[in-house]
């Protein structure tokens, strides 16, 4: 019976160091807005072709098969969007790609308005999503970006 589990052991330990090998270790990709163009909408939603750009810092490509994004404003969800186009981010190098966001333009001016009320010079966002990711042991790939839009025009 001890010998049953020490062989237990020592596959458990051999099973874990060799999985280590396979898992890859990526730092996370940037990711910016490099356009936004309306594609249509009414006072209470919009639809905006927003085109990202990518770039991966890793030594192997990042082959993306679907992503979705969310952004807050002032604490409230202002828009949301999803692509399944999916596209090959190569490595060490950058790629664009496109996604519809729904957005609700009328929720924010108002949730600017109240801001704007108490004076603050900015409004704070936070985007958050995720990218699936067609590598074995790595399925998700989420990311989260978070700052302020200014409310006053510079002088």
């Amino acid at each position: 019976m001890l010998n049953c589990t020490r062989l237990m052991l020592v596959f458990l330990v051999v099973l874990t160091a060799g999985c280590s090998l396979f898992v890859p270790n990526f730092e996370r990709p940037s990711l910016t807005v490099a356009k936004v163009d309306m594609l249509g909408g009414n006072l209470f939603q919009q639809n905006f072709l927003v085109t990202f750009d990518i770039q991966n810092p890793n030594d192997r490509a990042l082959p993306v098969t679907s992503l979705h994004a969310e952004l807050n404003v002032g604490g409230e969800k202002f828009a949301s969007g999803v692509t399944n186009r999916a596209f090959v981010v190569p490595a060490h190098g950058a790629t664009q790609f496109d996604m519809t966001v729904t957005a609700n333009m009328a929720l924010a001016l108002v949730k600017m308005s109240q801001k704007s009320g108490q004076h603050p010079d900015s409004i704070d966002y936070d985007m958050t999503g995720g990218a699936s990711i067609d590598l074995p042991f790595m399925r998700d790939l989420p990311f989260h970006q978070s700052g302020s839009f200014p409310l006053r025009l510079p002088h």
